[in-house]
């Protein structure tokens, strides 16, 4: 099946056409028909299986319809994301898939000033993107109005509980009409999230992919033994032999991600950190920076890179190795999306070979050991551009050598 067989406005298939958007992905094919119709969905899909379009093309179309009819001058659909970036993300999609129609939607968000968002709001929204916090203070101050959404969608789910976003979901219940669509949308399952979904879907389409090894299959996966204080000797190895790939490496905390940072500008290698941190401004523009090419090596977290979509990423690092299994597949699917081959690699010191038999029972698979032996691990330690490491070497070397004259 095409898009074109789709019963959508020709306007909408025109532009996925001109995006390169020709056949729906598996998840596209089993939700949108159904959102189209006006079910409930519970989907359950691994990043990069296209779910974020498997909501936004039905949703264009029914509200596109009801606009040409002057209907509806209200907030018709409220999309509720765990982080900033994924609410950028997810309404750059929608202006993008609804370009040529009058749809219009606004990503709204925290760390930014408000003015500009209550003035976008007073010119009448169709689609709301938004974090949870923001959109509370927003309803608090009588800028926005839920009374009358035709359709929520939870995107993220599993993430938004783990943020600790329980409370704010079941808050925002409260101000919309018992009668509406919900779309409830998540890469893991389990009783937590079960017991959520079942609270806000009524009688949904249940739609879930759980191929036996839920990493994405273009993905190469490796991983070398590294003890923790040489990890950033290795890390500068591979940046500098792959110096025009795409890279995204992380790390387990943000103080973790700034050391890498200065381990990197050390040895003369430019890269660019994301965090919880960083101001909401300068996190949007890194993202740009990163996604231009302007900057290929962003070192980042877990929480913070969740929902990013940039298509063209060479390698995945794991420079640290994540705590929850899970996180390793949303981590590696960052690379190997669409029709490129991907690279994750992964740096395991001795503390944290639990953690890779934790990610190999989760996946199905074992994960390939790259072999190091003694002599080429010490070569990459020794030809490292570290200063900081240079005074030890030249430390040992005047030991060595006076061990030398010792024995002369």
């Amino acid at each position: 099946m095409k898009f074109s067989d789709y019963p959508i406005q020709q306007k909408i298939k025109d532009q996925l056409n001109f995006l390169g958007f020709t056949r729906p992905t598996d998840i596209q094919y089993r939700a949108i028909q159904a959102i189209l119709d006006g079910e409930d969905v519970m989907a359950v899909a691994q990043t990069g299986t296209g779910k974020t379009a498997a909501f936004v093309i039905p949703i264009l179309e029914k509200i596109s319809r009801k606009k040409s009819k002057k209907l509806d001058s209200f907030i018709q659909c409220l999309v509720m994301v765990p982080t900033r970036e994924l609410a950028k993300q997810i309404s750059s999609v929608f202006q993008e898939i609804g370009k040529e129609t009058k749809v219009k939607t606004l990503g709204l968000i925290g760390g930014v000033e408000q003015e500009s968002q209550i003035k976008s709001l007073q010119k009448k929204v169709d689609v709301l993107v938004t974090t949870p916090g923001r959109m509370f203070d927003l309803i608090s101050q009588g800028h926005i109005q839920l009374n009358k959404i035709h359709t929520l969608v939870l995107d993220e789910a599993d993430l938004m509980l783990d943020l600790g976003f329980h409370k704010d979901i079941q808050d925002v219940l409260k101000f919309l009409p018992q009668k509406r669509q919900t779309l409830f949308f998540t890469a893991t399952i389990d009783k937590k999230i079960k017991k959520l979904a079942y609270q806000v879907v009524n009688d949904a389409l249940r739609i879930q992919f759980s191929p036996k090894n839920p990493v994405a299959g273009k993905v190469d996966h490796s991983i070398a033994f590294i003890e923790m204080d040489d990890k950033r000797f290795f890390l500068e190895n591979i940046l500098k032999e792959f110096e025009d790939g795409k890279f995204i490496v992380f790390v387990r905390t943000k103080v973790r991600a700034e050391r890498v940072e200065l381990a990197m500008a050390r040895v003369g290698i430019s890269v660019e950190c994301l965090h919880g941190g960083i101001e909401q401004k300068m996190r949007f523009e890194l993202l740009d920076r990163f996604r231009s090419g302007k900057n290929k090596i962003l070192v980042t977290t877990d929480v913070a890179a969740r929902g990013i979509d940039i298509p063209d990423v060479d390698y995945v690092i794991n420079y640290d190795l994540p705590e929850n299994p899970e996180n390793y597949v949303h981590r590696c699917g960052r690379t190997g999306r669409g029709k490129r081959q991907g690279q994750a690699i992964s740096f395991c010191s001795s503390n944290e070979r639990k953690l890779v038999k934790d990610i190999e029972n989760y996946t199905g698979n074992e994960i390939e050991i790259y072999e190091l032996n003694p002599n080429d691990y010490q070569w990459i330690i020794n030809d490292s551009e570290d200063i900081s490491y240079d005074w030890k070497k030249l430390i040992d070397d005047a030991n060595e050598d006076a061990g030398k004259s010792d024995s002369w």
